[in-house]
């Protein structure tokens, strides 16, 4: 059966609809995602007939003038279905950049607690931070720029494109169902990462304008 992917406005969810989330399982408990639902505009869905399998909140905004994909929350269930939803997922916000940006280079940027989440910018180009590549000049201000929209600049570090504590009211809540997926060297990035006090990794690439066309397509 095919997912059925339905974005809403976060600010339309019922009680019931977020403790669907929470007992869906994943990261984000019933209080998490109440914030969450507060501070992002876009609500996604990801089911298999009735079951819930994934969602996400998002914004669509302009940064410095520069349109933006920002992923506050998002997670998966721990299915054999999970790639499935996740491609769902994100099929959905590269359609909606596509609908609210026609015709202009996106930047997408989220919070990533662990490398296998970082499957999400795949179809993106220059990603930032990159293994073995030492980001300088405008890809370290990006960082700077989407810690301080984030709220947690006041413990980012720009060198290793960290934050070390007081983020785990939102991030990329994905796990890998194979650990041979997983790319090792972006596991270095996350190198003295403490996920459980809300560490994590703040990471983007762009998509250039006809990419987007192609990944938002319908």
């Amino acid at each position: 059966m095919a997912f059925d992917v339905v974005t809403n406005d976060a600010s339309a969810l019922s009680e019931e609809d977020l403790a669907e989330m929470a007992a869906m399982g994943g990261a984000f408990d019933a209080e998490q995602l109440t914030a969450a639902a507060e501070d992002w505009v876009l609500a996604t869905t990801a089911r298999s007939g009735s079951a819930l399998h994934g969602y996400c909140f998002s914004t669509l905004e302009r940064i410095g003038g520069t349109p933006c994909v920002l992923l506050g929350v998002l997670s998966v269930k721990r299915t054999s279905r999970r790639d499935t939803a996740l491609r769902g997922l994100m099929r959905e916000a590269f359609h909606r950049a596509l609908m609210a940006f026609p015709d202009e280079d996106v930047v997408v940027g989220a919070r990533f607690c662990n490398a296998d989440g970082m499957v999400i910018l795949k179809d993106l180009d220059d990603v930032t931070p990159t293994p073995g590549t030492r980001a300088v000049g405008e890809e370290r201000a990006w960082g700077r720029r989407l810690a301080k929209r984030f709220g947690v600049d006041a413990d980012y570090d720009a060198e290793s494109f960290s934050v070390a504590k007081g983020s785990s009211g939102g991030f990329i809540d994905v796990e890998a169902a194979k650990p041979s997926e997983v790319d090792p060297a972006r596991v270095a990035l996350f190198d003295g990462v403490d996920a459980s006090i809300g560490g994590v990794v703040i990471a983007y690439g762009w998509s250039m304008a006809e990419d987007l066309a192609r990944l938002g397509a319908r």
